[in-house]
């Protein structure tokens, strides 16, 4: 499928100087949301950028020292020769000192935005270069590579003092290096051309390893009451349902966030995802409206609210904030018009995240027989803080007495969770295919 070549969770750029452009979706991209709450939100700093030049003699690494690991960043291309680096809940040491750049950056700046660090780099404009961020294996840098497209190196960039520039150089595990080895070396392939040199790196954090489970509501929180039932307990039986299914058939590694009847804060269930380096993030709930008609499944992927209908949903869901939070102006920057205005808006997350959702409502119409309402996109707020491709899924209305019986029903929520597990399926293979290909 085409929307998932070199799917190696990146953001492919147009323009001479930054084709292949990649933003590295490694232990969770955000470009959809700005992470944070509290007084101290940066508690991350960098304290130092440094370049090297890669081994092969085919680009730059440019490091970006950290004193811990930053929960989040996101990668994409301003235009032909510009990059923006966002560092989430990150800022500057009080020593930090900024260095010279060198290979084909002609120069960067760093500049605070509230509680996040943002790098911007201007490449040179007579260079194709292919950029890609990820994380240090042996430390809690972040790691930009930055290749030359086409054998187009400058010649007097291809060596440094003290660099190999063997041509036969073999990739070193990302695990054993504290350097930039992890991206200075390539890997041969048939014939002449040579694999993309971050692959060695990359290719144990790139295919989809954890799956995120987030039963929606809990506790304090009843969610949608209808029928005799509450929304909370239907969603955490067809959670326990779909993890078992995942852990035991897909081989996946499954993360809740919460596994009983305990409410957890909606900004605080997106966080445990990206600490818990997710990625996919599952949100899953049930519907309720004033007709008792109605009835059917959706599935929402983050973005601008379209219509009526999915304003509605993203307000019922989103109520929790007020109703049932201690500290609900926390939430006050993710005012929806302001998110969607927002520079960081456009990110391949939204693509991949309605991949899946699609997947979703596929199998629930086609496998498990159920009316599906289709995919639609809003802004609900515990989708923002999940750094990864998330989703939001309606497993039906508990205002419905027919449909309330099926999702109170073993039977009804071993088919749900049996829906879900296969567009899981289905997206793994994928992903990893795409990954394979990039490769």
């Amino acid at each position: 499928m085409n929307w998932f070549r070199g799917f190696s969770r990146c953001i492919a750029s147009s323009g001479r100087a930054v084709r292949g452009l990649q933003a590295s979706l490694l232990w969770g991209l955000v470009g959809l949301m700005l992470l944070g709450a509290g007084p101290a939100h940066a508690s991350v700093l960098v304290t130092e950028v440094a370049f090297t030049a890669r081994s092969d003699g085919q680009g730059y690494v440019m490091r970006v020292r950290t004193t811990d690991r930053p929960e989040a960043y996101m990668l994409r291309s301003v235009d032909d020769h510009t990059l923006k680096w966002v560092l989430y809940n990150t800022t500057l040491d009080d020593n930090y000192s900024k260095r010279a750049p060198e290979g084909p950056v002609k120069r960067y700046t760093i500049a605070q935005q509230q509680d996040h660090l943002v790098i911007q780099v201007t490449l040179r404009s007579e260079l194709s270069v292919s950029a890609t961020a990820y994380r240090d294996g042996a430390s809690s840098d972040l790691l930009l590579n930055l290749g030359y497209e086409g054998g187009e190196a400058p010649v007097a960039e291809n060596t440094t003092s003290g660099s190999d520039t063997t041509p036969d150089a073999q990739p070193a595990p990302a695990e054993s290096s504290t350097e930039e080895t992890t991206a200075q070396t390539g890997e041969a392939t048939s014939g002449t051309e040579a694999a993309d040199p971050i692959a060695q790196a990359t290719r144990q954090h790139s295919r989809l390893d954890t799956v995120v489970i987030d039963p929606g509501h809990g506790g304090k929180d009843p969610g949608a009451v209808a029928n005799g039932l509450f929304e909370k307990n239907v969603v955490l039986d067809v959670a326990h349902k779909l993890g078992d299914y995942i852990e035991n058939r897909l081989d996946l590694e499954v993360i809740y966030t919460r596994t009983d009847d305990r409410f957890i804060a909606l900004e605080d269930r997106g966080h445990l995802a990206n600490r818990a380096g997710g990625d996919l993030f599952i949100s899953l709930h049930a519907n309720a409206f004033r007709s008792s008609s109605v009835k059917g499944t959706e599935t929402y992927f983050l973005g601008r609210s379209k219509t009526d209908a999915a304003r509605r949903v993203m307000r019922k869901e989103n109520s929790v904030v007020q109703e049932y939070e201690e500290n609900p102006e926390r939430y006050d920057e993710y005012d929806a018009e302001a998110f969607v205005k927002g520079e960081l808006f456009l990110s391949s997350n939204m693509q991949f995240s309605e991949t899946f959702a699609a997947l979703v409502q596929e199998q629930f119409k086609n496998r498990v027989q159920r009316r599906s309402r289709g995919v639609h996109q809003a802004g609900f707020y515990v989708l923002w803080s999940a750094s990864m491709p998330s989703v939001l899924v309606e497993l039906g209305y508990l205002t419905n007495p027919r449909e309330a019986r099926y999702l109170n029903s073993d039977r009804g929520q071993t088919y749900l969770a049996s829906g879900i597990f296969r567009a899981v399926r289905a997206y793994k293979n994928e992903y990893n295919k795409g990954i394979a290909a990039s490769e």
